[in-house]
């Protein structure tokens, strides 16, 4: 039996807010698409470092491609585990001044000035597969509005194809359209290449969009739900 590739239970872990990040169950299959519902800011950026391993629960276990984040102590071992996520979030740093194929170019090379034949090539498959307009490929990425700002950290999240990608409120900025459109995408992309997904959210719409189960946090006991959603009327077909 494969066994998940995020397992939360009996999480608790305070980050300094209103009340502890609680979780009581979460598991996520290989390959599957879920997203959660609850979340502000500072929880969602708390629930990724967890489930990275990048910090540590206060009570409960987070298991990760079968091990718990508390046996991992040794940050060769750690690193090897990160990067098998893909992480699309405002904190992941993007370099205005440069191109979106210079940016996308990174995670393969420093040497971007220009970027080896070969990496560009990779860089443009990135730009394409997230649909970045070729018009768009050689501008700095400063000129961008926010829909093509979250397609390069798209772009730049699955440049090491993760087994997993995490979306920390990727949809903030962003109009509905935009937000419905890009969530449909990322759908397409994860379920095409195989991996799972996780999506942090208080976008039900894009939830609905991006993933094939949508749960909603109660914060104040850690239960995950199905909610009862008469938005969900309005789906997108």
């Amino acid at each position: 039996m494969i066994p998940p590739v995020i397992e939360l239970t009996g999480l608790t872990k305070d980050y300094h807010g209103l009340r502890p990040l609680r979780i009581e169950k979460f598991t996520l299959a290989e390959g599957e698409l879920a997203a959660i519902l609850g979340l502000d800011q500072p929880m969602a950026e708390t629930f990724v470092n967890l489930v990275t391993g990048a910090m540590l629960p206060d009570r409960g276990d987070v298991t990760i491609f079968g091990r718990t984040t508390a046996s991992i102590d040794d940050s060769a071992d750690w690193l090897s585990l990160v990067d098998r996520y893909g992480i699309i979030s405002e904190r992941a740093v993007l370099l205005d001044a440069l191109s979106v194929i210079q940016n996308l170019s990174i995670p393969f090379t420093l040497d971007i000035e220009p970027p080896p034949d070969d990496v560009r090539d990779r860089a443009i498959l990135l730009a394409r597969e997230v649909g970045i307009q070729q018009a768009a490929w050689l501008r700095p990425v400063s000129e961008l509005d926010a829909d093509g700002r979250v397609r390069v950290r798209a772009a730049r999240a699955l440049a090491l194809d993760p087994k997993v990608l995490l979306l920390e409120h990727a949809s903030a900025g962003l109009t509905p359209d935009a937000a419905a459109l890009f969530g449909a995408d990322l759908r397409q992309i994860a379920l095409r290449r195989g991996c799972a997904l996780v999506a942090v959210t208080a976008d039900p719409q894009f939830a609905l969009a991006v993933a094939g189960r949508v749960l909603t946090l109660d914060p104040a006991s850690g239960r995950l739900s199905e909610p009862h959603r008469p938005w969900n009327l309005f789906r997108r077909s």
